[in-house]
């Protein structure tokens, strides 16, 4: 049996506040396999975007064990899970964090450039025109629509060719009709290079697309649904 991909084992996740102590996460177990795709839904403060970040390496368990593409992420130092996320993964928010000083080819190109990747800028180009700004690739964000942006931050996503994508609420910022394209891009550019897709969002619709979806609430696995 192939082991997945994903793996937490009795989660919790605590930050201190003014107020004390604050339980976020609360006894998460989960499996999730290679190349499958995994809704995260469930009311505002549920910890979907908390456990997101458990995930991508950005923040850590208080305790239990979460382990992502064979690595235990609680070994790994802030450098190794920079690696981590680099090499392995793709992460999209709901602000595109773009850097605004960088034309749109630039900002695809950064992440390979910092791995060392040769032809950095030919490969952003390629990605861009996946995404279908093929025509943007000299604009900086400014000159962009929002639409676009999050085009251009979905290609810097994928352009190293990621095992993983995790998305929090990709089309939060985004009209009706963008939102859509930028679901139907993410899902097609999930299988085109075989990712597994981990998806946080408040939209039923979106959650549905996914081959399994997880409801969560106060802090803890509440439902989980097989589509």
């Amino acid at each position: 049996m192939t082991s997945p991909i994903i793996s937490l084992s009795n989660v919790y996740l605590s930050l201190e506040s003014n107020a004390g102590t604050v339980e976020i996460l609360k006894n998460i177990s989960l499996d999730v396999s290679a190349g499958e795709s995994l809704g995260l839904i469930g009311p505002s403060g549920s910890g979907k975007s908390s456990l997101l970040m458990l995930l991508g390496g950005l923040e850590r368990a208080s305790s239990g064990m979460v382990n992502v593409a064979g690595t235990d992420l609680s070994r790994q130092s802030e450098d190794q899970l920079a690696l981590l996320r680099r090499d392995q993964m793709g992460i999209v928010f709901q602000s595109f964090h773009l850097i605004p000083t960088m034309t749109a080819l630039e900002n695809v190109a950064t992440p390979l450039e910092l791995a060392g990747v040769h032809d950095a800028f030919s490969k952003a180009q390629e990605s861009l025109d996946v995404v279908g700004l093929a025509h943007r690739h000299d604009h900086y964000p400014a000159q962009l629509s929002g639409g676009e942006q999050q085009r251009v931050a979905l290609a810097r996503a994928v352009v190293a060719r990621p095992k993983i994508l995790l998305a929090d609420e990709p089309t939060g910022n985004l009209d009706g009709p963008n939102g859509t394209a930028i679901m139907d891009l993410l899902f097609s550019l999930r299988d085109q290079f075989g990712s597994t897709l981990i998806l946080v969002t408040h939209d039923p619709v979106l959650a549905n697309r996914c081959d399994r979806t997880i409801r969560l609430r106060d802090g803890m696995m509440d439902q989980e649904v097989s589509q």
